[in-house]
């Protein structure tokens, strides 16, 4: 029975905890787009395949090689 008297502020504790924890959660905006991240899973790779994105990095590519021929 004596357990009792620890369990109950403990509990009052966690509870307590969670409800700071979910208000600080809703202040900083966690919850404003729900859908961003499931759609940013979805669609991240559109401008990797977007060929008019695609620069080339290194000197040695083709049209590197190209411009070098015309000069």
């Amino acid at each position: 029975m004596s357990i009792i008297y620890v369990l109950i502020p403990l509990a009052i504790i966690l509870v307590g905890l969670a409800v700071v924890i979910f208000f600080w959660a809703v202040k900083s905006n966690q919850f404003e787009d729900l859908d961003r991240q499931g759609y940013s899973i979805l669609f991240d790779d559109d401008l990797k395949k977007n060929p008019q994105n695609i620069k080339p990095v290194n000197p040695t590519s083709a049209e590197a090689l190209r411009s070098e021929k015309d000069k």
